[in-house]
């Protein structure tokens, strides 16, 4: 009966073989010096040519609007471009008669107002019986002060991260995982970069979400190194760190592509509010499931090949009995 129910509770499809003895550790210089590269990469295409920076952190005013039927996109741009608000950019929102357009900041609330007014009034004349869905202004010090929290927000949780893992496991376990996050970030930075994909609130959260996943996988690895550290205590330690990533593999692949299928609908039929969410979502995944695995256990292995292995030792030593008097 227990055996019936053994091979009952069996999984029909595993991703990794439960023998599997990958040499991972074999490659950590090679991973290591890629990773810096890209990242490197990543921070230069962030200077030059920058981000795509969307009305958040740049500011401006953003109108979506509704033509009756198809959009004559030419006729629109002609006649947007002859008013005094500087350059509009106009281009189609999800289907061919929504349409999104940008006006530059144009200083206090009064001349946005006057702006909005005269944007509405020639859409109007070129596309009669358009509807204005909405209407987004921010100025350029709201702008500012929503770049500068959300770089904030994404330093404090990174320190957040670090002081976790360092409380919960070891420094050297919290320094690993947070070089990696940053590491991971860049990359993420460069993507937008490169896809020109907007960076704004909603792709801060996006960020935010990939530093919370990321964690959570080298949690996972990092408590199944500490159980093996006490298991095999004179194991050395590359050979411990290659152990435990094939044990967790299956965990680590499993999780990933679980959120790839969920967010590559996402990506493909959410529209443009979503698309640049889950692009980002849809790359972190990718980064966070590989650094945990190149990134974040060499940088363990150089750290700790002697201090975690005495320090195991001294924990897992009998502790001797007072004498009696």
């Amino acid at each position: 009966m227990i055996a019936m129910f053994e091979r009952l509770s069996r999984p029909l499809f595993r991703l990794v073989p439960d023998n599997t003895h990958i040499p991972f550790m074999r490659g950590r210089i090679a991973g290591l010096a890629f990773s810096a590269l890209l990242s490197v990469a990543s921070v230069v295409l962030a200077i030059t040519p920058g981000l795509e920076k969307g009305i958040d952190f740049k500011g401006g005013i953003t109108m979506e609007v509704r033509t009756p039927g198809p959009a004559d996109l030419p006729t629109i741009r002609t006649a947007l471009a002859r008013l005094p608000f500087g350059d509009v950019g106009v281009q189609q929102f999800g289907d061919p008669t929504t349409l999104l357009l940008r006006l530059p900041t144009q200083g206090e609330e009064a001349q946005t107002q006057a702006a909005v007014a005269a944007t509405r009034s020639t859409i109007e004349q070129v596309a009669p019986g358009v509807r204005i869905l909405r209407v987004e202004a921010v100025g350029n010090r709201v702008s500012d002060e929503l770049f500068q929290g959300g770089m904030i927000a994404l330093g404090l949780s990174l320190l957040a991260m670090m002081l976790y893992i360092w409380f919960r496991f070891e420094w050297q376990f919290g320094v690993g995982a947070v070089v990696t996050l940053i590491l991971e970030v860049t990359k993420v930075i460069g993507f937008l970069a490169v896809t020109r994909i907007e960076f704004n609130l909603t792709t801060v959260a996006a960020v935010l979400t990939i530093v919370g996943f990321s964690v959570n996988d080298k949690v996972v690895v990092y408590d199944r190194m500490r159980e093996n550290l006490r298991r095999f205590k004179t194991m050395p330690l590359r050979e411990l760190i290659d152990r435990s990533i094939n044990e967790t593999l299956n965990r680590t692949l499993g999780t990933s592509m679980t959120l790839l299928l969920a967010a590559l609908p996402l990506a493909l039929f959410g529209g443009d509010t979503l698309a640049g969410f889950a692009w980002c979502m849809l790359f972190g995944i990718v980064i966070s499931a590989s650094s945990s695995i190149f990134i974040a256990a060499p940088i363990l292995l150089f750290l700790g090949e002697n201090r975690l292995r005495r320090g195991t030792e001294a924990v897992a030593a009998p502790v001797k009995a007072a004498p009696r008097t």
